[in-house]
């Protein structure tokens, strides 16, 4: 068998995560208080929205920790390399409910609104948006090339723009008496949350049902190992991601003449090199065979 591994992507900065949850259960504690004086129901729907946010990134840290410090062992032998993956469907299916919540909370408060203590709504729900700001600051970077820490992150902005909300309806209401502005808002940042939520959602889900990676050419793939001269056929393959930086390839390599397994290792150097270079796959399983009677199809249906 031909195998090649390369982990090129960083280790992630728990320290980071471990501030913004410390950061978000004060912010929580804060809110409920502010909520139960003032007797807001929408500080304290923020304050349970910020609550779902201590747990997402407790699930991330978590994950985050098992990822890069558990190594593989006899039975666990990929570690604990899914971890992040499944923080991230675990963190975007949390947030598609608290979006659908949200939205049916908004519509009963626009049916049914009632009037607050504003003052203390105002105040806190700032409180809220700077610290809620400056965790999505510190997740911004992380974010971009790892979909643990973009669920994290997307749960952070959220919140920060239900506090936004809460804090604009807060000086509506404080000022104009303009009661049911609060409900429209939310039901817009509900939207806007199932939008950001859903692709995460598929995306980890894809991930965790083994489908090959979007945007990978699969065809071009299959031309370019059987332009190799002493490649007859490939098939019996399947692509898959270990997490949203690693992907596998395994296949059924037949070769038109019996070669000696030193040249196998040298066509099984230039097919590793073409995945590589080409197709950005670092983790390949190679089977050489010669005049075997098997299925030749390029996707076996077992």
């Amino acid at each position: 068998m031909g195998h090649q591994h390369s982990h090129q992507h960083g280790q992630l900065s728990g320290n980071r995560l471990l501030f913004s949850i410390i950061l978000n259960t004060i912010i929580t504690a804060s809110q409920i208080i502010g909520g139960i004086i003032s007797g807001s129901l929408a500080l304290i729907s923020d304050a349970v929205h910020n609550l779902s946010d201590v747990i997402s990134l407790i699930i991330s840290y978590t994950a985050n920790l098992l990822s890069n410090n558990k190594k593989q062992t006899l039975h666990q032998t990929f570690g604990f390399k899914r971890a992040e993956i499944i923080a991230a469907f675990i963190n975007s299916t949390t947030l598609i409910i608290i979006a659908v919540v949200l939205g049916i909370e908004a519509v009963k408060r626009l049916n049914h609104p009632t009037e607050i203590g504003s003052d203390l709504v105002i105040w806190l729900a700032l409180i809220a948006i700077l610290g809620n700001g400056l965790s999505v600051i510190l997740l911004k970077k992380d974010a971009d090339h790892n979909l643990n820490m973009k669920s994290a992150y997307l749960h952070l902005i959220t919140d920060m723009l239900t506090s936004v909300v809460v804090m604009i309806g807060g000086i509506f209401m404080k000022y104009y008496q303009i009661y049911w502005l609060d409900a429209i808002l939310t039901i817009l940042i509900s939207i806007y949350l199932l939008f950001m939520s859903w692709s995460i959602f598929l995306d980890s889900l894809k991930i965790l049902m083994l489908f090959a990676p979007k945007g990978l050419e699969i065809k071009a793939i299959q031309d370019e190992i059987i332009a190799v001269p002493e490649i007859e056929n490939i098939h019996h393959v399947h692509i898959w991601q270990l997490n949203d930086h690693e992907v596998h390839f395994e296949a059924h390599i037949e070769f038109n003449k019996d070669i000696k397994l030193s040249e196998f290792d040298m066509i099984c150097a230039k097919v590793e090199h073409i995945l590589k270079e080409r197709f950005h796959i670092y983790h390949s399983n190679l089977q050489p065979e010669f005049e075997r009677d098997d299925h030749k199809d390029f996707i076996i249906q077992d």
